[in-house]
């Protein structure tokens, strides 16, 4: 992963420093409720749902059907997860003891 990201400013720096300050998954959940609109969540849910099944080498129409998400979007996540900074291949790594939602929940 790149030492500096081409976003970082002081405040990214904040947010990025407030979310790892979160202690557990209702903490999460009530700072994320307050911070992101439904939509801005489900969206952001679902492109982590797409990077995970993409790791599990679905199809994209596999993919589109689990999870409704666009074919650009999965092309995004994808151009991601072989192109960028390496931030889904992490997290991919750290939470793979972390079952997949069930797509019929996410929705």
């Amino acid at each position: 992963m790149p030492a500096t990201s081409r976003f970082k400013n002081a405040e990214n720096d904040a947010l990025f420093e407030a979310m790892l300050a979160l202690r557990d998954l209702d903490e999460a959940y009530a700072f994320f409720e307050d911070l992101l609109t439904i939509k801005e969540l489900k969206d952001i849910s679902q492109r982590w749902q797409v990077a995970r099944l993409l790791s599990e080498k679905k199809t994209y129409s596999e993919i589109a059907a689990m999870t409704k998400a666009s074919a650009a979007t999965i092309s995004r996540v994808n151009k991601c997860l072989e192109y960028g900074a390496g931030g889904y291949t992490l997290m991919l790594e750290r939470s793979k003891k972390c079952p997949l939602a069930d797509p019929e929940e996410v929705s």
